[in-house]
């Protein structure tokens, strides 16, 4: 599967968290329908595709899912004695998908890889402005006592480009918002969309910790 060749298909899991490149994704699997595509996985390449469902639950089908995904790859996998499965699969690259194909027996899209610039050195000075904006938004979250998902002070990828997709992934702002960074296909308008809204996080969270109430 490569950027601007024909859309091949390859197994779905939609879930209510966005998967970014190179973040690592573990997965609790129960479902008769993802137990199967877990153990297809693992007899082929071991990669299915992550998508955000828009409207409806993981779990029962029948919901709608956004078009923009990650594919991820199976570092992971044990099998539980009653059938279950835990996984640890990394995201490698992002896909659009054109068509989804039948649920049977579980979900499976034609997707196309989509292209990713490289981080230029003129991106540097806006991945450290993003990287300022979302360390204040992860330090205000500790002092209000949020438990953020990582510390301000977390240490980034020596790799700019594994570097901005870390703060991606660990920006506290809410699914939605982060389809919307993943779907940005370049580097210098998605590092900026972060930086607006992780000072957007952070204004709200200054405000919530100066005694105001959340909206």
């Amino acid at each position: 599967m490569t950027a601007g060749r024909e859309a091949l298909p390859i197994p779905m899991f939609p879930l209510g968290t966005v998967l970014f490149p190179h973040m690592g994704l573990p997965l609790h699997v129960f479902e008769a329908r993802y137990r199967a595509l877990t153990r297809d996985c693992l007899e082929a390449s071991g990669e299915f595709g992550v998508v955000l469902i828009e409207r409806g639950s993981e779990v029962g089908g029948g919901d709608t899912r956004f078009g923009v995904g990650t594919v991820a790859v199976i570092a992971e996998a044990a099998e539980l004695p009653d059938g279950r499965w835990v996984l640890l699969a990394t995201g490698t690259r992002r896909i659009r998908v054109t068509a989804w194909l039948p649920d049977d027996p579980y979900p499976v899209a034609l997707v196309e890889e989509l292209a990713d610039s490289p981080v230029r050195p003129a991106d540097m000075e806006h991945l450290e402005l993003a990287s300022r904006a979302v360390r204040r938004a992860l330090a205000l979250q500790t002092e209000l006592g949020d438990q953020p998902a990582v510390p301000a002070t977390v240490s980034l990828d020596d790799n700019p480009e594994i570097a901005a997709w870390q703060l991606c992934a660990i920006a506290p702002v809410g699914p939605v918002d982060h389809q919307r960074l993943l779907e940005t296909p370049d580097v210098e308008p998605r590092l900026r969309l972060l930086a607006e809204l992780a000072t957007a996080a952070a204004d709200l969270l200054g405000y919530r910790l100066s005694g105001g109430a959340p909206g």
